[in-house]
């Protein structure tokens, strides 16, 4: 079937059979790669995506002189110490621009060393490139267990399916038993998520100056104790013009700092366009979740984004997500009191993350976002 054909075929959401080849590709329990090394030369059906989730929005033609740029912000002189006020101070108004117009920026001399990040690089690639009987002993579909390789988190639903396989380390507030990693990348891990964490605690302080805060402000609420971090390793597509690696999203959580490779593919929807996220050597990407433009009442504003398939690859990525820890999981987070006025009244009712996660999870990777659901009337 040509592409075009394959294109109007169907909705890969609804059409007989798609729930028991879902369950047929699980068992497998080899991923996408899987499929990949068996020599696939047409993706399986439950893949192809329909046309309004493919074509959502235009993408910025990348020959624009005029061409829309994700912020990059340099962190050296501000992020570490309070000495240089004024340089603090214009890193604070960058950060506060770019999550009120942006929800995404990437940043520079943030303080994780390179080879930290080239290490978790490296390793998470050695994992995703592990024969399929030693992998697969470590692929679940049961989203409670820390630690689980999985490709297809929306296996029971009607969920668009996304080309990536991915490893789910969930740390949540407390330290992982450096036993239950795997061996080929457990020490990377640690050793990143450390100097990660240390990087949000800088981040908090900045974003909360920049909403006009104490900079311990966010620090105090809670709501980015625990941690989840997803090292994505995306296999070459041979139809890369009929799925996508992630399909149209914003994030649940409070805040997400980002890992990429060089082979591209990450866009943001920005005035109604996808824009490139391009590697930059070195760089680490920053981007608001939905509590926290819940929280900050629409100042700072949690985006769609996605990764596009490719025949470059593979791709690697590593995200790692903060969120309210499982002490305040039922805590009611809403507007912050010291940003409302009676000319900046709440947008939304207080929602506790269990019950904005459920949500999120019930409707699935769809292209739509559950913040509207919160939204006072």
């Amino acid at each position: 079937m040509e592409v075009a054909d394959r294109k109007s075929s169907g909705s890969c959401l609804d059409y007989d059979g798609r729930a028991k080849e879902v369950e047929d590709f699980s068992k497998t329990r080899a991923g996408v790669k899987g499929l990949v090394d068996s020599g696939v030369e047409k993706i399986p059906r439950f893949f192809i995506l329909p046309p309004e989730i493919l074509n959502k929005a235009p993408i910025k033609p990348s020959d624009d002189q005029y061409s829309l740029q994700v912020p990059v912000i340099d962190l050296g002189g501000g992020i570490i110490d309070h000495d240089h006020s004024n340089r603090r101070a214009a890193i604070v108004n960058e950060i506060r621009v770019a999550a009120e117009t942006w929800g995404f920026f990437q940043m520079v001399n943030h303080g994780v060393p390179k080879k930290v990040m080239e290490d978790l690089m490296t390793s998470t690639r050695k994992f995703h490139e592990l024969p399929r009987e030693e992998k697969m002993k470590w692929y679940s579909q049961d989203v409670s267990k820390l630690i689980r390789f999985y490709s297809y988190g929306y296996l029971h639903s009607s969920a668009p399916a996304n080309w990536r396989d991915s490893l789910a380390c969930n740390f949540q507030d407390r330290p992982l038993d450096l036993e239950v990693l795997p061996h080929v990348c457990r020490e990377e891990i640690i050793e990143y998520t450390k100097c990660v964490v240390r990087l949000k605690e800088k981040l908090c302080e900045l974003l909360s100056e920049a909403l006009g805060l104490k900079s311990d402000y966010l620090g105090k609420l809670d709501c980015m104790e625990s941690k989840y971090l997803l090292s994505h390793y995306y296999p070459v597509c041979p139809e890369p013009e009929l799925t996508l690696g992630v399909t149209n999203h914003s994030d649940p959580y409070v805040l997400t700092i980002l890992l990429q490779d060089n082979i591209g593919g990450l866009q943001v929807l920005h005035q109604n366009q996808w824009v490139d996220v391009p590697y930059l050597d070195g760089a680490l990407v920053a981007n608001i979740g939905d509590l926290m433009q819940i929280i900050t009442n629409d100042r700072f504003k949690s985006v769609e984004h996605r990764v596009l398939a490719g025949r470059a690859g593979p791709r690697i990525s590593a995200a790692c997500f903060f969120y309210p820890s499982t002490a305040n999981n039922f805590k009611p987070y809403g507007p912050l009191k010291e940003l409302l006025s009676e000319t900046n009244p709440p947008l939304y009712r207080e929602v506790h993350y269990k019950e904005y996660t459920s949500l999120y999870v019930s409707k699935g990777l769809d292209g739509s976002s559950a913040i509207p659901h919160f939204k006072l009337q």
